[in-house]
């Protein structure tokens, strides 16, 4: 598909406006709301297209306006409208790169604490409003699947489905171990501390692609919600946990006070785990054939965030450094994940 078609964009607009009309449209509601947030991605598209278009168009008349007068201001203006229009140009060349199969979907986001307890945890949950600020930056919803609290402090696994336009293939940079380094907060002889926590990213798999599952493979129990839920949270057994007997994976959800709901949920999240492992099995054939394989093992970071002794955040992929820790704590990402992007373009 052309994600920046506007002819084609327009056309599918129309198609979806009419459906939306159209009776019996919200007898399925979850087909009903992937619908309306794919709408609601072609407006966003257009509106940047439309955008783009009046930047250009000022440009011009500024430019215009200051050859035929000499005024040094409407120069300036129409610097600074091309300025913004270039960096508008990157982050589009960029999107349209992602061309990956699953890169335009929604992203679930998992964060699981290294050892080291209330630490790592903690750390966790820094993670966690570090990429929910980044989707709030970036007009992205949040929504939390799964959330375990930590004993003391901080998160014992958390996962968030974060919707909106190319949402996977932007996060995606971010698959891998975090390292934090800090004076810690809950050691009272002020000692430095290091810190791990994994974040794992997965696309969100449509309801049409078929990913085989087996239900005898699967062993699904149930039982009462607990931590950042609602008031439903501890009140019934609604929460629900599968494992995968074959591979071992075990995905869980509890955000819906229906168990059904929760079910269908955590069976997503597990077609897309599994889905991951055919992809990564088939990958790493490739990866010997070429005897360039190498093992991500835990500890490996992929980044290093350090607050103490000097604050400065790298990403050891790209060597991409920012010195500023509490702004991408706040969720401005955006430069990592650029530079992570191109680095893996380009290479």
């Amino acid at each position: 598909m052309i994600y920046f078609d506007p002819d084609q964009l327009k056309s599918e607009k129309e198609l979806i406006e009419k459906e939306m009309v159209a009776p019996g449209f919200w007898d399925d509601n979850q087909a009903a709301k992937a619908k309306s947030r794919r709408l609601d991605d072609i407006k966003k598209r257009l509106n940047f297209l439309e955008n783009m278009e009046e930047k250009i168009e000022d440009a011009a008349v500024y430019l215009e306006l200051a050859a035929e007068e000499d005024e040094a201001s409407m120069e300036a203006e129409a610097v600074e409208l091309l300025s913004q229009l270039e960096q508008g140009l990157d982050r589009l060349e960029l999107k349209l790169r992602l061309n990956g199969e699953y890169d335009a979907h929604n992203a679930i986001l998992s964060i699981h604490p290294g050892a080291g307890g209330t630490e790592s945890q903690d750390w966790a949950e820094m993670l966690l409003r570090m990429y929910t600020r980044w989707a709030e930056n970036n007009d992205y919803q949040v929504e939390t699947l799964d959330f375990l609290p930590g004993e003391e402090a901080g998160i014992k696994s958390v996962t968030i489905l974060i919707t909106g336009d190319f949402a996977f293939g932007y996060l995606k940079s971010e698959r891998g171990v975090h390292r934090l380094v800090r004076i810690s907060p809950f050691d009272s002889s002020g000692r430095r501390h290091t810190s791990f926590a994994s974040v794992e990213v997965l696309p969100e798999i449509d309801d049409d692609l078929e990913v085989d599952i087996d239900e005898s493979d699967l062993k699904i129990a149930t039982y009462r919600a607990s931590g950042a839920g609602g008031q439903h949270v501890n009140k019934t057994d609604s929460a629900v946990r599968i494992t995968h007997l074959p591979t071992g994976v075990i995905v869980q959800c509890q955000n819906e006070r229906s168990q059904h709901k929760n079910k269908q949920t955590a069976m997503k999240i597990l077609s897309a785990r599994l889905l991951e492992l055919k992809e990564e099995a088939q990958a790493d054939r490739i990866d010997d054939l070429r005897s360039d394989h190498k093992e991500i093992a835990w500890g490996s970071q992929i980044r290093s965030y350090v607050f103490h002794p000097y604050s400065m955040i790298k990403d050891h992929r790209t060597d991409f450094e920012e010195g500023n820790v509490q702004k991408v704590m706040d969720g401005y990402l955006d430069e990592f994940i650029e530079a992570y992007l191109k680095d893996q373009i380009e290479g």
